[in-house]
């Protein structure tokens, strides 16, 4: 008898700190993801999902992602699934992953064969973010690292909304160059220049992206202009080629020399980057104030 509770005790300290409670975490489509331990292969397909996993904690449990993630630059390495738009529900499952992280529910669809815990990442607030990245903690076991990631975010959204403003600058947001989109209200970028005591001028436009044309932006006289460019850096920087053109047209933002560019991925992808920016996007309308 003592020794069957010996062999008791034992195969309890070997299977104890194995044992998981069933993790129950709701994604941004309202469905619950449940596992029954902490995913360990996760395949993400979107490049603002790849940022929150690592954001998360989780980078190293990552096994695919899409094409277009590249960032952290551990992402480079990872290897590639197609663009995530239309994911194969065959070189996923290749990857034998117990987690996918998405951002569409056509994702979802496309997927759902596979029977395997789908959340859907799709911040539709600042605040989302640092949500998602704690949500993502939890069900990654690095739920410490992701509310240690999601506190830093939000103190830092707090401090801006602390900060004193006067005059609200208005703010044309200018999808690459030459300038053909721009953004509604319905993005996490028009939410940072309000933050920033901003107005976006075509925050009221039917289209998330609307086309736009010179006339079109000159007749709403912006005082600032801010590109997205793939290739400017994560810091705003006076865009000369924008600069020249804006000029041309006669934008008093242009004469005043108020035209810069920052990273497109920064400002349109909504991870984490896009609120650690936030404060020098607030300078620079702080700038225009002057």
């Amino acid at each position: 008898m003592r020794r069957v509770l010996s062999l008791c005790v034992v195969c309890c300290l070997l299977v104890g700190p194995q044992a998981w409670a069933q993790i129950v975490v709701r994604d941004d489509s309202g469905r619950d993801i449940v596992l029954e331990r902490p995913a360990r292969r996760v395949v993400t397909l979107s490049p603002h999902a790849t940022e929150l996993v690592f954001a998360a904690g989780g980078g190293q449990q990552i096994v695919a992602t899409v094409t277009p993630s590249d960032y952290p630059s551990e992402a480079r390495d990872l290897p590639r699934i197609g663009d995530g738009v239309t994911p194969d529900p065959e070189r996923v499952a290749a990857y034998a992953p117990d987690l996918i992280v998405g951002w569409l529910p056509s994702q979802y669809e496309a997927l759902k064969v596979l029977k395997i815990p789908f959340f859907i990442s799709a911040p539709t607030n600042l605040a989302g973010v640092g949500d998602n990245i704690t949500r993502l903690g939890e069900l990654l076991g690095s739920a410490d690292t992701a509310r240690l990631k999601a506190r830093a975010l939000s103190d830092g959204l707090e401090a801006l909304l602390r900060a004193p403003q006067t005059h609200p600058v208005s703010v044309f947001l200018q999808v690459g160059h030459p300038a053909q989109y721009s953004l509604n209200r319905n993005n996490l970028l028009s939410d940072v220049i309000a933050l920033c005591g901003g107005q976006n001028v075509f925050a009221a436009a039917s289209a998330n992206a609307p086309l736009i044309s010179p006339e079109s932006v000159l007749a709403r006289m912006p005082q600032l202009i801010l590109v997205g460019r793939p290739d400017a850096a994560a810091q705003p920087q006076q865009d000369q080629q924008a600069g020249d053109y804006w000029k041309k047209m006669g934008a008093p933002a242009a004469q005043a020399g108020h035209v810069y560019m920052m990273s497109a991925d920064v400002l349109f992808r909504p991870g984490p980057r896009l609120i650690e920016a936030a404060s020098s996007i607030c300078a620079l309308l702080q700038q225009v104030r002057k």
